[in-house]
């Protein structure tokens, strides 16, 4: 029965991450065509160049105890309560100090309007950090619907926001309005749908408990922030403003791709790891099917992306944009196997192993540094074609550690991700062969769409896959 019951939950907690982020990429992609016909790729080069502050910011502010609350065997009231207060009265000495430091952030690019911006941009993460206890408690329980109801709300606001902004002449003023609203708004429905509240009793006793694993994934998030946004920072210290700004319209496409996945994977894997964490042969079993839902849904969607990205840049976005096309379909194909990676981090981070996590990120970060600064003199193509390639075979190396946990073997994780992925790049690669003479690019991208799916189910008809089957009855159930 208890069996059961987790299985329900986790397969609730699937379908409600799957709605939530299905809706949140289908509204940044209405908002994203918006904004990008409004704005220049300069604009978005402005606020590209601070997006790794900020991230390191919230990452500082949050400091790991979001997933030392999810983990934590016993917790208590005091425990939410330390964290809350931690974390936003550190995120406010933070804040102060980048305030403080914005002319310097301004000098290393060479640009003396991200001051002002910095100043403003900078205040979402503080922000954030009221609602980091509240975070935890949904992921705790599993409690993904009044997340996305929270994040659809939000979303639906900052872009409405954004957008009115850039109409009016702002520039890149909304996209920087754009985030603080949809921190602001998230974060008061937080409190809205969450049953918690902290107290006056400030007590941060129960913080010895958590800071030796949360600060390990501190430095890792930390780590984890700059590997992804190198690209933003190298090109804004090497290339012009255009091109940060065409290079963030692609990663963004490509984010949108494989954060509707790996977000879906998140909300359930951590705290469904740590429950079922003491009986390994369980826990084996789970991460395997979880592992084939996983490729099932990111390979086609990324390798989909990846095809059509050409005509999908042109038709939403206009062909000022056309360069980031082809950055799209480089970054789409190493998108595909994030999803991958962050459930094998996730399997990791349940064990208790926040120190081999980290390391694992900061060492991937350190060769990504070094590979991309050796690339950049050959262009932007040469450094994501490489940072694309050690992404992928990093795979190789946190399955190693995964092995050792919970016994998964080369010949199974191979089992469970090739035929997926070779049926989904077999029928992408089809329906662009169907398509290619088709001059229309309406026509062309209708037909890739239409071709690759029909091909891809009928492919996983054939292969008789039990995941393709069990996620059709489970919707059908559902619908019942």
């Amino acid at each position: 029965m208890k069996e059961q019951s987790l299985k329900e939950k986790t397969a609730k907690g699937l379908l409600w991450g799957g709605l939530n982020n299905g809706a949140q990429q289908l509204l940044n992609l209405i908002f994203g065509i918006f904004l990008a016909r409004l704005l220049t790729p300069a604009d978005y080069g402005m606020v590209g160049m601070l997006t790794v502050f900020s991230l390191i910011a919230g990452s500082l502010q949050e400091s790991g105890f979001t997933a030392a609350l999810v983990n934590k065997k016993d917790i208590r009231q005091e425990d939410y309560n330390a964290v809350f207060w931690f974390c936003s009265s550190f995120s406010l000495c933070i804040y102060l100090l980048l305030f403080c430091c914005a002319p310097l952030i301004a000098d290393f690019y060479g640009n003396k309007e991200l001051i002002p911006l910095a100043r403003f941009s900078f205040i979402s993460f503080f922000i954030s950090s009221v609602g980091i206890p509240h975070n935890a408690y949904f992921m705790r329980h599993l409690m993904v619907k009044p997340k996305a109801i929270a994040s659809i709300i939000a979303l639906i606001t900052s872009g409405i926001t954004g957008i009115a902004m850039a109409y009016c002449g702002f520039s890149y003023w909304g996209i920087a309005t754009q985030n603080l609203v949809y921190v602001s708004v998230f974060n008061i429905l937080f409190w809205r749908y969450s049953p918690w509240r902290p107290t006056l009793k400030i007590n941060f006793a129960p913080l010895k408990g958590m800071i030796g694993f949360s600060s390990r994934l501190l430095l890792t998030n930390i780590f984890g922030h700059i590997n992804n946004n190198l690209f933003s920072i190298i090109l804004g210290r090497y290339y012009s403003e255009k091109e940060v700004g065409q290079f963030n319209q692609a990663n963004k496409w490509n984010t949108m791709g494989h954060s509707f996945v790996s977000n879906m994977i998140y909300s359930v894997a951590q705290p469904l790891f740590s429950q079922v964490g003491d009986d390994r042969e369980r826990q084996l079993r789970i991460f395997r099917k979880m592992l084939r839902f996983t490729v099932l849904i990111s390979c086609p969607a990324l390798f989909g992306l990846s095809a059509i990205a050409p005509e999908l840049i042109v038709i939403t976005i206009t062909e000022k944009w056309l360069p980031s096309a082809e950055i799209l379909r480089l970054l789409a194909v190493g998108g595909a196997f994030i999803p991958v990676s962050t459930l094998y981090s996730n399997l990791i981070i349940s064990k208790g192993k926040s120190d081999l996590y980290m390391w694992n990120t900061i060492v991937l970060g350190v060769i990504q540094l070094g590979a991309a600064l050796c690339c950049y003199p050959y262009g932007i193509r040469t450094m994501i074609m490489c940072y694309v390639a050690i992404n992928c075979g990093w795979l190789l190396v946190l399955h190693y550690f995964v092995r050792r946990e919970i016994g998964l073997r080369w010949m199974d994780m191979i089992k469970d991700i090739a035929p997926y992925a070779l049926i989904a790049g077999s029928c992408v690669w089809a329906a662009c062969y169907l398509s290619n003479d088709i001059a229309n690019l309406y026509v062309r991208i209708v037909v890739k769409v239409i071709a690759a799916t029909l091909l891809y189910i009928v492919c996983l008809k054939a292969s008789r896959s039990a995941t393709f089957d069990e996620c059709i009855q489970y919707l059908r159930k559902r619908n019942r």
